[in-house]
């Protein structure tokens, strides 16, 4: 039984479409991709995921009394402001200290509680923003380019830490990344989204694709070519994971 279901999710904004017949489902303990160009709608469809945003079309299901928790993309603090990252954790309510240093250690940064949260490095800030996700025992974690700002060394690491959250808590993953071939290794699925969904199946299948050889090359710096992938047809895809669903662009008169 899926945690998560979307079915139709179509977002327009000032007549421009956003989003378009999207539909995905997420399962217990799978780490699940989306990878698209800036523009593609991955921010929006996760705010409509997670019900920050209302579509304009389709519906999502999650299962009752879902448990969620979110990494956002980068998150601001002044840097005169007096915040350790034990205090942090306690916003908005408090947590017992023995919940809060198991999240700590959950996410990689054990010896972090009484350093401000303006002196950490990046690679130490990410991870207690997901040391704050998962306080609650999510069973669906989701993050949104989290590793934006950190170097491949750094986002290779930050993805093995989410392995490990995944196996010690077994929840499901939801992230969205440019990081295609650590992503990759660290996925059971993925989804390429360009306003819709282009292609989506596991890593190895997907891999394989023309459609995903056509996005992303075949080298490891291959991602770059998906800000050149640009098409407007809208079609219907299934859902499942054993399979790929590979689009090519079409001529349109």
């Amino acid at each position: 039984m899926s945690l998560l279901s979307a079915r139709g999710i179509g977002v327009s904004r000032n007549g421009t479409a956003i989003l378009q017949n999207v539909g995905l489902d997420i399962a217990a303990g799978e780490i699940v991709t989306i990878v698209g160009p800036n523009g593609s709608g991955k921010s929006t469809l996760l705010r409509v995921l997670i019900g920050a945003l209302r579509p304009d079309r389709g519906q999502v299901r999650r299962s009752p009394g879902l448990r969620l928790g979110y990494v956002p993309q980068k998150l601001a603090i002044d840097a005169t402001l007096p915040l350790t990252a034990r205090r942090f954790l306690d916003l908005p309510h408090p947590v017992p200290k023995t919940e809060a240093r198991q999240a700590l250690a959950t996410a990689g940064v054990p010896d972090v509680a009484d350093r401000q949260m303006t002196d950490l490095s990046g690679g130490q800030f990410q991870r207690v923003l997901l040391a704050r996700a998962i306080l609650s025992r999510p069973q669906l974690l989701i993050l949104d380019e989290a590793t934006q700002g950190l170097d491949q060394p750094g986002a290779a690491r930050f993805y093995r830490q989410i392995e490990a959250v995944r196996r010690d808590m077994n929840c499901a993953v939801l992230m969205v990344s440019h990081e295609l071939h650590v992503v990759m290794s660290a996925s059971d699925r993925v989804i390429c989204l360009n306003g819709h969904i282009c292609c989506e199946g596991t890593p190895e299948v997907v891999s394989a694709a023309p459609a995903y050889r056509e996005l992303f090359g075949t080298g490891t710096g291959g991602a770059l070519a998906l800000y050149r992938h640009d098409h407007g047809h809208s079609h219907d895809h299934d859902h499942g994971a054993d399979h790929v669903h590979d689009h090519p662009d079409h001529d349109h008169a």
